[in-house]
């Protein structure tokens, strides 16, 4: 316990050294819009936009089961994924930022409103690598409340987050009900395993400048996996373990996964549309069309095809599940209006795989329970291995399909 205490300290103290040096390095660009000579903002080697920004395709055996998303990967992945543990990472949607780096691999990722209409990612990582990702931005409550599931102490990146300015006042009425970054303070996260930029200092962190011209430098932050994780076992001591020894799946909890369905048996619900606000709608209107030879759903966004610029892929998943939940504004003052969406308790939704819809329910008893979902008969459903795709949409949007 002495030793935890004595580390806890010495984190604390490099958090603060960390966060001073950084901040006042990079929040003033934020704010402004205002860049640094671009000698700053270069990525470190390796990372650089000459490579794919994304692992090879291996042509080794698929032996070893993903267990986020049940994909079939190799001995070589699952000997890295058993160093370490979940990340997070928040990408941005706004038009400025696409297309973005990173999405083709993550396991699983959660997309929903942040304000005025625009949405963003949370992209969870862990056996796959992506030496490239972004641009990265700010935390949302309600994505917190989604990785917690991820065991104990998942990686959150991200770039400062929405909170309660306590000296102007400002998102402080009604208990701050969208105050992600106190939220983070509370849960003890934010000297572990946090990764707010603001803390986390170059090389870990960088900004991109081929992404400067013609867009503000909010639109410019990128990362890495590999970074990332280097930062997590170097600077927090969280690997697949944390200095006490204690895994961070000991409370985790797998969905069920499937092998893809016979072509026989596959359906013909080739085409998957809705839209999140009405204001913006054409901007961040969403299509997934399914490709049977391959049992998966290609994504358009805003009327493009949504390409990952690390690699020049089209986002593909094997699983679309659309999460009905309640909406509502935080009413915190701050422009453009933060979000809250229920997350937790219960609701309705679909799923889309094999190239079938079917009407599911989703429950999720409090922040750290496992969210699971139901069929009809109330059996949990399972998925297809591979990417799982989660729109968070408001309860009464309509879906067409």
């Amino acid at each position: 316990m002495i030793n935890r205490k004595l580390g806890f300290t010495v984190i604390l103290i490099a958090f603060i050294l960390s966060s001073y040096s950084t901040y006042s390095y990079f929040s003033g660009s934020l704010k402004t819009g205002l860049s640094l000579p671009l000698s700053k903002y270069q990525p470190p080697k390796g990372n650089g936009n000459g490579s794919s920004g994304s692992e090879a395709e291996s042509t080794e055996p698929k032996t070893e089961e993903c267990p986020i998303n049940g994909e079939m990967l190799t001995e070589k992945q699952k000997d890295k994924w058993l160093t370490r543990r979940p990340l997070a990472v928040m990408i941005e949607n706004h038009k400025d930022a696409r297309p973005q780096s990173g999405l083709t691999s993550a396991d699983v990722i959660y997309e929903a409103v942040a304000e005025g209409g625009i949405t963003r990612f949370m992209a969870v990582y862990y056996c796959k690598d992506a030496s490239y990702i972004g641009p990265i931005r700010s935390a949302r409550i309600y994505f917190i409340k989604l990785l917690q599931e991820y065991g104990d102490f998942p990686l959150y990146a991200h770039v400062g987050g929405a909170n309660c300015d306590k000296e102007t006042g400002s998102g402080c009425d009604n208990g701050a009900p969208a105050d992600a970054l106190g939220t983070i303070r509370r849960l003890g996260w934010e000297i572990y395993n946090d990764l707010n930029q603001f803390g986390v200092p170059f090389p870990y962190f960088w900004r991109d400048p081929e992404r400067l011209p013609g867009r503000s430098t909010e639109h410019t932050v990128y990362s890495s996996t590999p970074k990332l994780w280097q930062y997590a076992d170097q600077k927090r001591q969280l690997t697949n373990i944390d200095e006490e020894g204690n895994a961070w799946d000991k409370k985790f909890v797998k969905w069920e996964f499937a092998d893809d369905a016979k072509s026989a048996d596959r359906g013909k619900v080739d085409t998957i549309s809705f839209k999140f606000w009405q204001s913006f709608a054409d901007d961040f209107a969403v299509i997934w069309k399914y490709d049977a030879k391959t049992n998966s759903y290609k994504r358009t966004n805003g009327g493009v095809l949504h390409e990952d610029k690390n690699n020049k892929k089209t986002i593909e998943s094997k699983n679309i599940v659309i999460i009905f939940a309640k909406e509502t504004p935080a009413n915190d003052g701050y422009d453009g209006g933060h979000m809250l969406y229920g997350v937790t308790g219960s609701g309705d939704g679909l799923l889309f795989q094999n190239g079938k819809a079917s009407e599911i329910s989703w429950d999720k008893e409090d922040e750290e329970t496992r969210m699971t979902f139901l069929d009809k008969d109330n059996k949990q459903i399972p998925f297809v291995r591979g990417q799982i795709f989660f729109e968070i949409l408001p309860i009464g949007n309509k879906v067409t399909y």
